[in-house]
């Protein structure tokens, strides 16, 4: 039994649209003398007619009436293939489903998220913010594609990549006598009101290396779970703290001063995902845009630019 092919339902429908060779053939793009050879080949092939000659117009014949009601059904799919299509490029009934650590999500997500919106208008972004330790049930349990941490996680079914290197900074109150200093050492911090994360935490025992390095006690005044709380209590005049760059990585900080460790200490960034998972195309993109925007906090940087 012959079979029609998708050139032939194409060149059919054109005809049915328009009423004639030539509609149908500038529809297309082709010449007339083509689509009248496809279609009378395409009837003979089948063994009926599928167009009465009427007034000069080609009308669909009574009983070709099913092949032309398929004809619509397959174009009918076509289109609504080519809206699927449309849609997943622009993200549209997708869900974009990542985490981040506190100091990354503070300013550096907000800006990646801003580029991946101007890229998929319609995509729905969900951001989680997790501590290092909630990092491997949210990738084994699939809440998510990956997660941006400040330190790898030690685990054998995740992987981590490297995107990124930072520095640690101090930050101090506006104000504070160690304001006009151009670069600050953990020494000028040892009589300082600490504010600092528990040492028993990866974040806070990274932040609290200098300090071990240098043989120095570090005692806080205050402790704060996040960098975000950190920040907001030196804001506040409540003490002084050593933080990544990434959690101030923004042009105006009223209330924060910012200067440059003089003890050189790397923070690295790393995306953290579940081993052998394929990462979608928005998740391959947005970390893309971590890479980019992560390498120009680095770059801008105003707090240690004049010192390193």
């Amino acid at each position: 039994m012959p079979e029609m092919t998708l050139r032939q339902i194409e060149v059919i429908r054109a005809v049915m649209m328009t009423g004639t060779i030539s509609g149908a053939a500038d529809m297309l793009n082709v010449s007339a003398p083509g689509i009248s050879r496809l279609v009378k080949h395409t009837e003979e092939s089948l063994g009926i007619r599928l167009f009465e000659r009427k007034a000069g117009l080609f009308v669909p014949s009574i009983e070709a009436s099913k092949v032309f009601d398929q004809v619509r059904e397959v174009y009918k799919g076509v289109a609504n293939l080519q809206s699927a299509v449309g849609a997943l490029q622009q993200g549209d009934d997708v869900v974009l489903a990542f985490a981040s650590a506190p100091s990354i999500a503070q300013f550096i997500a907000a800006r990646v998220l801003k580029r991946v919106r101007s890229r998929y208008s319609d995509l729905f972004i969900d951001l989680n913010i997790l501590k290092i330790e909630e990092t491997v049930d949210y990738l084994l349990l699939e809440r998510g594609e990956f997660v941006i941490m400040s330190s790898p996680v030690q685990n054998a079914a995740v992987e981590n990549d490297h995107i990124a290197e930072g520095r640690l900074v101090v930050i101090l109150p506006e104000g504070h006598r160690l304001a006009e200093k151009q670069a600050i050492s953990v020494h000028d911090l040892a009589k300082e009101d600490m504010i600092g994360i528990d040492p028993n935490d990866p974040y806070g025992r990274l932040i609290s290396q200098p300090f071990t390095e240098a043989g120095l006690e570090l005692k806080h005044s205050m402790r704060g779970r996040f960098a975000q709380t950190v920040v907001s209590l030196v804001r506040h005049g409540l003490g002084v703290a050593v933080i990544d760059e990434f959690s101030v990585a923004e042009v105006y900080m009223p209330g924060v001063v910012r200067k440059p460790l003089e003890q050189h200490i790397p923070i690295s960034t790393f995306v953290v995902r579940k081993k052998g998972r394929v990462l979608s195309n928005f998740a391959e993109f947005t970390i893309q845009q971590f890479r980019r925007e992560l390498a120009k906090a680095v770059e801008d940087g105003p707090w240690y630019r004049s010192h390193y």
